[in-house]
C-alpha cells in the first residue's frame, strides 16, 4: 500500500519536473526576445534611459517568473545589464546591495539560525504542542500544530518552520494509522481527509505567520525598502507599527484557514491514542534548558526590545520627540537586529572552552544569501525605475488602464489581487519585486498615499495557498504524498478569496491608514 502511494507520487513529481523544464526553456527564450522587441519599439514620452531600462526589466521580470537561472542570479544580472547598456553608473546600480534593510534581514537570519542550531525553535514548538489543553484530541492537535507553525514563522523563515514541523505532523499521522491498525482498520493516509488537512494546516500556518513582523517574510521588508526609496516624504513604518496590523491580519488569516480546513478535512475519531506520549517524548528528548538556548533567548529578547523601543518612547515623549529621533539615529532597526545577532558570537555556549552560542560557520550557513541578493537586486531595479522616471510612466499607464482616477478601494484591490495571482505561480519575493514599484508609482501618480497599497501588496503575496509552487511550505507538504493538488487548490482558493476581500483590504483601508495617519 505504502509503496503504491510513493510510486504514484513519484509520477506526480516527475510530471512536475517536466513542466518546470518547459517553463525554464520558454522563459530563457522569451526573456531576451521581449527585451530586444521593447528596446527597438518606439515609445513616445519615455526618456531613453527609462526606455532601455524597460527592455531590461522585461527580461528580468520574465526570468524571475520562469526561473531559467536561479532567481538571485537574475537579480544580479539586472543591475549588471543596466551598467553595460548605460542605464546607470556602476556605483548607483549596485549601491542598494548595501541598503540598511539588507542588514535588518541579515540580523534576522542570524537570530533565526541561532534558534535553530541551539534548539530554541523546537523547544517553543514542542512547548506549545505539549500543553495540557492539547491532549490527544485531533481537533486540538490540528489547532496546536497551526499555532506553533504560526508563532515560529513570525520570526524565522517559513521554509525552516515547515521543515521543522513537517516530521512532527507525519509522526502524528503515523500514530493514527497505528491506532487504526490495532483496532482492525487499515487506512490509506494519502486518501485520509485528516492527513490532508493536517499537512495543509502545517503549510498554510507557516505562510500566515510571516505577516506578523517585517522580518517574518521577504515581501514585508522589501516593500518597506521600496517605500523608503520612492516615497521618502511618507511616514516611516516602524517595527512595532507593522506588528500591530501584522498581528491582527495573522490572527484573522489563521482563523479563516483553521475553519476552512477543519470543515473540509475533519477527523473521524475523537482521540489519537499515543499522541500525547509522542509529543511528550519529543519534548523530553530536548532535556533541560541549555546555556546556549538561554543565550539565544536573551539575544533575541534584546533585539525585540530595541525594535519596539522607539514606539514606547513615542508614547511617553510624543512622536518625533528629540529622544525618539536620537534613538533612531544611533540604533535604527537594522542595527538593533545586528546587535542581537552579533551577541550570539560573543556569548559562551557552555559546551566547550572558547565555544560560542553561534559559530562563524553556522552563522554564514544561516544567512540566506540568495534572498539577500534577490532583495538587493529588487531594490536596485526599483531605484533605477524611480530615478529614470520609468515607475512614474508605468504609474500613469496604470492610471489610464484603471479609468483615470479610480477609488482608493478599487486601486488597492486591483494591486492586491494582481500580487496574489502572481505569487501563486511565481515566488512571492519575485511577485513583490515586480508589483512593488509599480504599485507605489501608481499610488503617487493618483495622489494616494503609497503606504496602504504597499502593505496590501506585501500581505497579499503571502497568501499563495493554491499551488505547490506558490511557497516552499506548500511544496514541502505536497512532497508527503498526502495532499492531492485538487484539494490544495480548492482550499487555497477559498482562503485566498476570503483573505483578500474580507481581511487584507479592510485592514489596509482601516487599520493601516489609522495607525499611519494617512
Amino acid at each position: 500500500m505504502k509503496t503504491d502511494e510513493h510510486a504514484a507520487h513519484s509520477v506526480k513529481i516527475e510530471k512536475g519536473n517536466k513542466a518546470d523544464t518547459r517553463r525554464h526553456l520558454i522563459g530563457a527564450i522569451l526573456g531576451p526576445l521581449m527585451a530586444i522587441f521593447l528596446w527597438f519599439l518606439p515609445i513616445n514620452g519615455l526618456p531613453e534611459t527609462a526606455h532601455h531600462l524597460l527592455a531590461i526589466m522585461s527580461m528580468v521580470a520574465i526570468w524571475w517568473i520562469t526561473e531559467p537561472v536561479p532567481i538571485p542570479v537574475t537579480s544580479l544580472l539586472g543591475p549588471a545589464l543596466c551598467v553595460i547598456f548605460g542605464v546607470s553608473p556602476v556605483d548607483e546600480a549596485f549601491q542598494n546591495f548595501a541598503n540598511p534593510m539588507i542588514f535588518l534581514f541579515m540580523g534576522g537570519f542570524l537570530l533565526a539560525k541561532g534558534m535553530m542550531v541551539n534548539g530554541l525553535d523546537k523547544r517553543i514548538a514542542y512547548g506549545i504542542m505539549s500543553m495540557k489543553w492539547v491532549g490527544d484530541s485531533p481537533r486540538r492537535i490540528f489547532l496546536a500544530i497551526g499555532v506553533a507553525c504560526m508563532i515560529c514563522s513570525g520570526w524565522i523563515s517559513n521554509t525552516a518552520t515547515a521543515a521543522m514541523m513537517f516530521p512532527i505532523a507525519l509522526g502524528l499521522l503515523e500514530a493514527i494509522r497505528d491506532m487504526m491498525a490495532a483496532n482492525g482498520k487499515t487506512i490509506d493516509l494519502s486518501k485520509y481527509k485528516y492527513s490532508t488537512g493536517l499537512m495543509l494546516m502545517t503549510a498554510y500556518a507557516c505562510s500566515i505567520g510571516g505577516v506578523l513582523t517585517p522580518i517574518g517574510t521577504p515581501p514585508n521588508i522589501m516593500m518597506m525598502g521600496f517605500l523608503e526609496q520612492q516615497a521618502p516624504n511618507a511616514p516611516s513604518i516602524s517595527f512595532f507599527d507593522w506588528m500591530i496590523w501584522g498581528f491582527v491580519a495573522m490572527i484573522c488569516y489563521f482563523l479563516v484557514a483553521y475553519f476552512v480546513l477543519w470543515r473540509m478535512f475533519p477527523a473521524d475519531i475523537k482521540h489519537i491514542e499515543g499522541a500525547s506520549q509522542f509529543i511528550r517524548e519529543r519534548a523530553n528528548s530536548l532535556g533541560k534548558w541549555t546555556r546556549a538556548q538561554k543565550n539565544t533567548l536573551f539575544a533575541f529578547g534584546i533585539a525585540i526590545v530595541l525594535w519596539v523601543a522607539p514606539s514606547v518612547i513615542s508614547i511617553f515623549y510624543g512622536s518625533d520627540s528629540d529622544v525618539e529621533i536620537t534613538f533612531n539615529d544611533y540604533c535604527p532597526e537594522s542595527i538593533a537586529a545586528l546587535v542581537g545577532a552579533l551577541l550570539l558570537f560573543f556569548l559562551p555556549s557552555g559546551k566547550g572552552k572558547g565555544e560560542k552560542t553561534l559559530s562563524w560557520k553556522e552563522g554564514v550557513e544561516g544567512i540566506d544569501w540568495g534572498t539577500l541578493m534577490l532583495f538587493g537586486g529588487g531594490l536596485s531595479m526599483g531605484a533605477m525605475m524611480f530615478s529614470t522616471g520609468l515607475s512614474q510612466w508605468m504609474g500613469e499607464a496604470m492610471k489610464g488602464i484603471m479609468g483615470g482616477h479610480p477609488s482608493e478601494f478599487f486601486f488597492i484591490a486591483v494591486f492586491c489581487v494582481m500580487s496574489l495571482l502572481l505569487s501563486e505561480f511565481a515566488s512571492h519575493t519575485a511577485a513583490v519585486n515586480l508589483m512593488g514599484t509599480i504599485a507605489i508609482g501608481t499610488a503617487l501618480s493618483l495622489g494616494f498615499n503609497p503606504i496602504p497599497v504597499a502593505v496590501g501588496v506585501a500581505m497579499a503575496s503571502s497568501l499563495g495557498f493554491m499551488m505547490p509552487v506558490s511557497t516552499p511550505p506548500n511544496a514541502i507538504v505536497f512532497a508527503s504524498g498526502y495532499v492531492p493538488i485538487t484539494k490544495m487548490f480548492k482550499s487555497g482558493l477559498l482562503i485566498d478569496i476570503v483573505g483578500i476581500f474580507l481581511i487584507t483590504i479592510p485592514i489596509v483601508m482601516l487599520l493601516v491608514k489609522a495607525i499611519m495617519g494617512v
